[in-house]
């Protein structure tokens, strides 16, 4: 089970019990739009781990390239929760609060619950930020380049909604204590609107992170090269022409590559020196499925592909 995801769960319903809490004895609209956004990451999270234990499975006869993108599909569904039990919720909240004229009690309640949030939000979010680390220095990326363009959706996710709860819990102390110092619900009320636009721009990146996996996502062009290369470094094989490797999971991928084998054997002895490429291939555990043809000799690499032209 994925830990990050785990220790996130626990982190979100903790911090959504005590914000709801805090948001009944104060009656702070910046308050309530962390409780909604707290627990639409608790029940997030939920998708997530669904996501991730429903990923695992292995290949079968209805599925031969397996469940990776099933990751997606519900991460997708996290994604549209964190936008309307969060960000609508808090932008609503936000907006008719804007001309309340109560001031909110109980404001030390309001502090020390912020403070507990920050806390265990912290240390979820350290937890994210240390796998993203490790897996951005292993392919030798940054680290925020790497949450965008990671193919692990509950990864991406948990650092995403953990930086913005860490941002949310900011603005809703400012906002509380503008309310404090002035007297005045507007800003209370603008915290609890900011924190929901907030959500609402994480959601949208999240959607069309997922969205691009679910359609189809070729891997980097450094990835490429890499596989590349080690096709090419095969003894039976000569070179490498056309290759397409595309992302099936989380860390998984399909390879389909044309490549040049060494000297001029008979076509059973070709499909069987193929077929034992491919499971060498195979052997990797990012490699869900390989499949070789043969190419021309002297057949140039595949030319990139042109641009999608959008539809009339």
């Amino acid at each position: 089970m994925n830990v990050t995801v785990v220790l996130a769960f626990a982190a979100n319903a903790l911090v959504a019990l005590a914000k709801t809490v805090a948001a009944v004895l104060t009656g702070s609209a910046s308050m309530v739009a962390e409780a909604a956004h707290s627990w639409a990451d608790t029940g997030n999270e939920v998708f997530l781990l669904v996501a991730d234990r429903r990923s695992r499975r292995r290949p079968n006869r209805q599925h031969p390239l397996g469940y990776g993108r099933e990751a997606y599909v519900w991460s997708m569904f996290a994604a549209v929760g964190l936008f309307v039990a969060g960000a609508v919720v808090s932008i609503t909240h936000g907006v008719q609060q804007l001309t309340a004229d109560e001031a909110a009690e109980n404001y030390t309640i309001a502090y020390v619950v912020l403070g507990i949030a920050f806390v265990l939000e912290g240390t979820s979010f350290a937890q994210a930020l240390r796998q993203v680390r490790g897996e951005a220095r292993r392919v030798d990326d940054a680290v925020l380049q790497h949450v965008l363009e990671t193919s692990d959706p509950t990864l991406r996710a948990v650092f995403a909604e953990d930086a913005a709860a860490l941002t949310g819990l900011v603005i809703a102390a400012a906002g509380i204590g503008l309310h404090q110092a002035t007297g005045s619900p507007v800003y209370d009320a603008i915290g609890s609107i900011l924190v929901g636009v907030l959500l609402a721009v994480v959601a949208f990146v999240l959607i069309d992170r997922n969205r691009r996996f679910l359609v189809g996502m070729e891997v980097a062009q450094p990835v490429r090269d890499v596989v590349r290369e080690r096709i090419a470094s095969m003894g039976e094989v000569s070179s490498v022409g056309y290759l397409h490797i595309e992302f099936v999971g989380p860390h998984r991928v399909y390879i389909v590559a044309s490549v040049d084998l060494v000297g001029d054997a008979t076509e059973s002895s070709v499909a069987d020196q193929l077929r034992s490429l491919e499971a060498r291939l195979e052997q990797e555990e990012a490699v869900v499925e390989a499949v070789l043809t043969v190419s021309r000799p002297g057949s140039p690499p595949d030319a990139e592909l042109p641009e999608a032209v959008p539809a009339d």
